[in-house]
């Protein structure tokens, strides 16, 4: 029901136009949600259910955050990394209205592409900004994206400030990274890497290393199954890498 109705929604209203009210739509079709079973940690919404997506992901029907936001936005409150300048690549609009809001700290939020809601467009391999700015970096599902994922690693590393902290994530498998320059076709991307624009796959060591080649120090957070996954509508196990310089 969900799909359908989103797929009706976007065929009908522009992106923009659509993004610029996204809550006040979510606010009808959330209220078949209301209920004391769940909370979203990101728009403190009490919910009877999150919707279930076809690829088993969790969504708050109020503000439209997965499974991967919320955890992510715990860490940023739980770790204390919601401070100063803060650079987030391609933001889930859940995120971006949170810290957009934020007037205690300097937000830049990118999209190189213009998928997503950002008031910046930088390019991740040649970041228009000065060295050692940014205090958080927020790089979730973006690498597997980039072609020169290692002329954008040491961009990353340009522009961090020294002790800042960078979250990353992307896709993961077991063994070695995957990837092949000669898989070009968005069909074939899709058959050997997943989607159509993702050019490889990391392994959690794989990617650690690269980042330590790079000059990066790397912590491999796992999250495990624990009673509040239900609560809060997180899925484990996940893992992200918090990257320090």
């Amino acid at each position: 029901m969900y799909n359908s109705i989103k797929k009706s929604i976007k065929a009908l209203i522009p992106k923009k136009l659509l993004f610029k009210n996204e809550m006040f739509f979510r606010s009808f079709h959330s209220l078949f949600y209301i209920g004391h079973n769940h909370e979203c940690n990101i728009c403190h919404k009490n919910l009877r259910s999150f919707i279930n997506l076809k690829n088993d992901d969790l969504l708050c029907p109020s503000c439209g955050s997965l499974s991967r936001n919320r955890r992510l936005w715990k860490q940023l409150n739980d770790y204390g990394h919601i401070k100063g300048n803060i650079l987030h690549f391609s933001p889930s609009r859940s995120l971006y209205r949170n810290l957009k809001k934020d007037k205690n700290i300097s937000y830049f939020s990118t999209d190189f592409e213009n998928e997503f809601l950002a008031d910046y467009k930088f390019d991740i391999t040649d970041i228009n900004q000065e060295s050692s700015k940014f205090d958080t970096i927020i790089c979730y599902h973006i690498l597997e994206h980039i072609e020169d994922d290692l002329k954008a690693m040491k961009e990353l590393y340009r522009v961090l400030k020294p002790k800042g902290t960078i979250f990353i994530q992307t896709p993961f498998k077991e063994g070695d990274i995957f990837e092949n320059n000669s898989i070009i076709t968005p069909e074939e991307r899709t058959m050997h890497f997943g989607q159509h624009d993702h050019v490889r796959i990391y392994s959690i060591e794989g990617l650690k290393s690269r980042l330590e080649h790079t000059g990066f120090k790397v912590k491999a957070v796992t999250f495990l199954k624990t009673d509040d996954d239900f609560f809060h509508g997180l899925i484990s196990p996940e893992t992200t890498l918090i990257v320090t310089k």
